[in-house]
């Protein structure tokens, strides 16, 4: 009964980034899920039913690099994260870092080559340091701290809520509203950060 009331009683800086937190996932979920597929079709030109050619298999292997590029270029941009929000404010530095990463995810849809999907995720990877860091940075000062875990743990509800809508919408959005064509859940992804950034303008940071 405690949880329901602290969850109905969070603090208004919470419950303001657990919006952010709620289009950050939406987007992240949509990018591990759809990314494969919709490289292979949109970037490398495969069909639609192709899940299993060699050139299938190609495109899967060059997104699991591509993945290691956006989470090596999150580990660097983690190192200067601080300098960055001592300068621009912990709320501008996130913001920026989210709207960066929504570019980088509906620049796929504008990839001439595979290797222009390098730039997308180093914008990518840039959200994502962000994404683990900043939102906590921001939450710290507004809990009381005989709260603190508490309040962690309901904000990680933020993190799972929004993985389990898009895996339960996802698939029909892709299916009906996109005509089956994967690209337009990472282009919906992108707009998702860039909402999340956009909500982020408007958190009281402590």
């Amino acid at each position: 009964l405690n949880i329901f009331t602290d969850f109905k009683n969070m603090p208004f800086t919470m419950r303001q980034l657990s919006w952010v937190q709620f289009f950050s996932w939406f987007g992240l979920f949509g990018m591990w899920v759809y990314a494969t597929p919709a490289i292979a079709h949109h970037v490398y030109g495969l069909p639609l039913s192709d899940h299993s050619s060699k050139l299938y298999q190609d495109a899967g292997d060059w997104v699991g690099i591509l993945f290691g590029i956006y989470n090596g270029v999150s580990a660097i941009y983690a190192f200067f994260l601080p300098a960055i929000a001592k300068k621009l404010g912990r709320k501008a530095t996130h913001t920026y870092s989210l709207i960066l990463g929504g570019f980088g995810l509906i620049s796929i849809y504008l990839a001439p080559d595979p290797t222009f999907l390098i730039f997308s995720m180093v914008l990518i990877g840039i959200s994502w340091a962000s994404i683990l860091a900043m939102p906590y940075a921001m939450l710290v000062g507004s809990i009381p701290a005989h709260k603190m875990g508490v309040y962690m743990g309901i904000f990680n509800f933020f993190i799972v809520i929004p993985q389990i809508i898009n895996a339960l919408i996802g698939g029909p959005l892709v299916k009906y509203l996109y005509a089956g064509n994967p690209v337009f859940a990472l282009v919906t992804s992108g707009v998702a950060f860039i909402i999340a950034g956009i909500l982020n303008l408007k958190v009281k940071d402590i």
